[in-house]
């Protein structure tokens, strides 16, 4: 799967994107596969919306190596 990492993410990552290949995981899985390969991502896990395929993913989600998987950090606005 193709992970894509955003804004400050890219910092926490120390990169852009990554290639993780699992096989089907939900999101809980998701994020202990994605913190073990990047532990910088922990402090954030909390705050940061998962998005599968362009739509925003939910707690029973499954993802799987075909996908595209955006982390998208909280926005403010005005």
């Amino acid at each position: 799967m193709r992970i894509l990492f955003f804004a400050h993410l890219k910092d926490a990552a120390a990169c852009s994107e990554l290639e993780l290949h699992c096989g089907d995981v939900d999101t809980a899985g998701l994020w202990n596969l994605l913190i073990q390969a990047r532990p910088g991502l922990a402090p954030h896990r909390g705050v940061v919306r998962l998005a599968k395929n362009l739509e925003y993913a939910r707690p029973d989600t499954l993802f799987g190596d075909q996908d595209e998987v955006a982390l998208i950090p909280p926005v403010s606005g005005g």
